[in-house]
């Protein structure tokens, strides 16, 4: 974990990100001889699984039986339009 200033930071912020863009990790960043802020690094790509894998502790217990048959139900359907719609175009 690298530690860099405020000052460095406002300074060097394009190489900063670049470097936590390549490499990932994290910077603490210190004003003042004090920790004041963390930037970490995002993964570069996520599968599902992987951007869902905390959902299940946000859910309550019975919440996937419910999920499951009103997806199930949805598909049986045949008023649901295919493939994605933008949902920003009016």
């Amino acid at each position: 974990m690298k530690t860099i200033t405020s000052t460095e930071l406002a300074r060097n912020l394009r190489q900063v990100l670049d470097r936590l863009a390549a490499e990932g990790g994290e910077i603490v960043v210190e004003r003042n001889q004090r920790q004041v802020a963390r930037i970490i690094g995002a993964p570069s790509h996520q599968t599902a699984l992987e951007a869902m894998a905390d959902l299940y502790r946000t859910l309550r217990e019975d919440a996937a039986g419910d999920w499951e048959g009103d997806s199930r139900e949805g598909l049986a359907r045949d008023d649901i339009e295919t493939g994605v719609r933008d949902p920003w175009v009016s």
